[in-house]
C-alpha cells in the first residue's frame, strides 16, 4: 500500500520534534508519495525556522539536502487542483492541504498527516469519503509495525 505524506511528516524526517521517531520508521517502512507540493512546503518550513532563529541557514540547507534525497515519489499537482478546491471548501480549510488528500483520493492510497486541525476537521465530517483514507502518524506507523 502507498501513503501519501504531507510536510507535517517530511519535516520531522530530518528536525527533532514530536513524532520524529515515528516519521522515520514510516519512511523506512512504507512506499511513499507526495504531490511536488511537498517541495515548496518545505523549503517555506526551513526558511521559517532560520527565521525564528530555531535553524541556522547552514542547517537548513543540510535539511534541505536530505530531504531532497528521501525516498518518495513525487507526483505532479496539476491535475488536482479541481479536487482539491471542492476538498477544501467542504472541509473549510486551505486548498494546499487539500492537495495531499486529493492525491491520495485520485489513487487508492491512504494520506498520513501530523496535522492535527485537519484530522480534526476530516473526522468532524463523520463517516465521510475522506475518512477512511486519512490517518495520523501514530495510526500509521501502527499499522506499518506489524
Amino acid at each position: 500500500m502507498k501513503l501519501v505524506v504531507d510536510a507535517s511528516i517530511a519535516i520531522k524526517w530530518v528536525i527533532g520534534e514530536e513524532g520524529s521517531d515515528d516519521a522515520l520508521k514510516l519512511l523506512k517502512s512504507a512506499t511513499l508519495a507526495a504531490p511536488d507540493l511537498l517541495v515548496a512546503e518545505c523549503a517555506n518550513v526551513l526558511w521559517k525556522k532560520v527565521q525564528r532563529a530555531e535553524l541556522t541557514a547552514s542547517e537548513a540547507t543540510l535539511c534541505a539536502r536530505l530531504l531532497q534525497r528521501a525516498d518518495i515519489e513525487i507526483h505532479p499537482t496539476r491535475h488536482l487542483l479541481d479536487a482539491a478546491t471542492q476538498m477544501a471548501i467542504e472541509l473549510s480549510h486551505p486548498a494546499y492541504d487539500c492537495i495531499y488528500l486529493g492525491l491520495a483520493t485520485a489513487n487508492g492510497w491512504r494520506f498520513v498527516t501530523a496535522d492535527d486541525r485537519l484530522l480534526r476537521k476530516i473526522r468532524s465530517l463523520g463517516p465521510s469519503s475522506y475518512g477512511p483514507i486519512v490517518m495520523s502518524l501514530s495510526d500509521a506507523v501502527a499499522l506499518f509495525s506489524h
